[in-house]
Formats: structure tokens, sequence, C-alpha cells
């Protein structure tokens, strides 16, 4: 027998012997075999084997674990307080008095009467439609601007975004200053000619809303201005320079290109934006000192309800004030609703 016929038997044999190993005879089916270890009495499944590493041995009520501590959050922060108000507003509930005794509807029928809660829905209607096309847009057109690689634009963004980290509070009572009647605007105003009398920017019904979205939009502008540039950077340069190729002009690159590789933004800006004008609260307070202008006729939804519900502690009615939050709440989901179908329909197109 040859060597190369000595050599070739001898990893035949050895790849015999390898086979009869306790692993591939269990694999087999050959009774008796029984794995050692870790693995032994522990049943695998096909999900095993798309795992790997400490995955492999992680006790089923691992995740559950993980997600208790925010599922508790979101139940006790916010499921549980809908779920209260919904329930105060069929009661006669005061602030320091209890749950109150069950009265249906009558909440609901008291805000059907009141002068005041149409008033103030009015202001938070008009103050919604009137910000949000502008704080939708204008950011967009900002952002367009700035988004160009220049020597210097980082430095002019980081200054246009100061508006947006300062404190509400802080900035209103600036805008307060600037808009009483012996403020800086109605001194220049009269200074100029173009008015006899001061303007009341901080007591008149519309002034004051004007003067509130004025400060929404200067706050807002920067924030929403920073949303869309993280979305223009994401849209394909190619788009451009083939539109320009086809001799578009910019206006036509805008609603050809821009407008539609941002869509997806435009629309959760505009959702925020409407979220954020239905609940409005701190620019109107502070710039009506707490009064919503001259006999409360510049207040808004939330204002309201902070008037009725929790101002006065000992006479205040939290059930109208839970009922008014209701309608709130409704009013803004049926925004939100007509926006979506809008959305819907603007993609199918």
């Amino acid at each position: 027998m040859s060597s190369i016929e000595v050599r070739a038997e001898e990893a035949a044999s050895g790849a015999a012997a390898r086979s009869q190993t306790p692993e591939n005879v269990q694999g087999a089916g050959v009774p008796g075999a029984e794995k050692s270890g870790p693995e032994k009495g522990r049943r695998r499944n096909r999900s095993d084997e798309t795992l790997n590493g400490a995955a492999r041995f992680r006790r089923w009520w691992v995740p559950y674990v993980w997600i208790a501590a925010p599922l508790a959050a979101v139940l006790l922060f916010y499921v549980y307080p809908f779920v209260n108000t919904l329930l105060l507003s069929f009661t006669d509930a005061r602030p320091l008095g209890g749950g109150g005794a069950f009265v249906g509807l009558d909440n609901y029928r008291t805000l059907l009467e009141d002068d005041a809660f149409a008033g103030a829905l009015l202001n938070s209607v008009v103050y919604a439609v009137v910000v949000v096309p502008f704080l939708t847009f204008l950011p967009l057109l900002l952002a367009l601007l700035v988004k160009e690689r220049i020597p210097g634009i980082g430095v002019f963004r980081s200054l246009y975004y100061t508006p947006a980290v300062a404190s509400v509070v802080v900035v209103s009572l600036a805008w307060v200053f600037l808009l009483k009647d012996d403020g800086m605007i109605n001194t220049v105003l009269r200074w100029t000619g173009m008015v006899d009398e001061p303007v009341p920017f901080l007591t008149g019904r519309w002034w004051l809303l004007i003067s509130a979205m004025l400060i929404t939009l200067w706050k807002g502008l920067p924030y929403y201005m920073i949303l869309y540039l993280s979305a223009l950077a994401n849209v394909d340069k190619s788009l451009y320079e083939a539109a320009e190729m086809d001799g578009a002009g910019a206006i036509r690159r805008f609603f050809t290109v821009t407008l539609p590789g941002v869509r997806i933004m435009v629309y959760l800006v505009a959702v925020l934006v409407m979220i954020g004008s239905m609940k409005v609260f701190s620019e109107v307070y502070l710039l009506s000192n707490g009064t919503g202008g001259v006999g409360g006729a510049s207040e808004t939804l939330t204002m309201y309800i902070q008037k009725v519900g929790i101002a006065d502690s000992t006479y205040g009615s939290l059930g109208l004030g839970s009922a008014a939050s209701v309608v709130l709440f409704v009013l803004t989901l049926g925004f939100l609703v007509a926006s979506r179908r809008l959305n819907k329909k603007a993609e199918e197109r």
C-alpha cells in the first residue's frame, strides 16, 4: 500500500470518529445521548438560532421589567389625569372640596350659556388660525436662507436661536416694556406722526392677541427653523441640479423639489404649532398682567379654565373647568384629524 493510500485511510477514520461525538449522536436521534452543562434540560427554540451573546440566555420577563417604569409613568401622568378630568366634568367638584356629586351634563350646559366661554373659545380659534400658517412656513423660508455654507453662518444661526432658549416669562416681560403706552414702540410711532394716541397693544382685545401672536412667532421661528434645516439636509441635491438643468427657477424648484422633500416635516411642524396655539397661556397672561385684557375680553380657553377651575380654591368649580378642558381637547383633536385628512389627500395627488 502506498503512502498516499495510507493517509487517505487515516483521514477517513478520523472523520468517522468525529461524527460519533455526543452532540452529533444526539442530533441524529441516538437514544441515551444527552447534553451536558448549561444546555442540559434547556428547551431550544427557533428564536435561539437568531440571537447571539447574552440574549440567548435572557429570561422571557426581562423586557417587561424594562418597560414597567415608562409604562407606569404614562399611566400615572397621562392616562389617569385624562380619565379623572373626564369624570370630574360630570360633577360639581370644588378644588378643595373632594370628588363632588354627579350632575350629568350641567357643566356643559353652563359652558354653552356662558358668554365668557364663547369669547375665550373664539380667541383661541383665531389665535390658532393666524399663528399656524405663519409659524409653519416662515421657518421654512428662513431655513432656506441660512442653510447655505458660507463664512459666519454658524454664528448667525446661534444668535438667531437665542429667543428659543429664553424663558417665555422673561420674553413676555421684555415685550411689555416695549408695547406699553409709554413704551418704545408707541413713543416712536407718535414721534414719527404715525399715530396721535398710544396704540392699545396691552389693553385692546385684538391688539393684545396680536401682540401675543408676535411673541409666539418670535420665539417659535428659530426652533422650527432648526427642524427644517435637518429636513432640508436630507433632500437629494441631484434633484435641484436636474430641475436647474430643465430651466426651473428658484420659485419652481421650491414647489417641485423643496416642498415635496420636506412634506413630512411641514406636517409635523403644523401639528406641533396647532397644539401649542390651542393651549396658549403664558403670552396672553403675562401681557395682560393676568387679567386677560379689559374685562377678560382677550382671555383664551386655558385662561378661562384656570379662572373658573382653580383660581379660587374655595368657590371655584373644578367640574366646570374640567368640562372646558374636555372641550379644548375635542377641539384640538378635531383640528388634528382635519389636518391629517388634508395631508392624506395631498399625498394621494
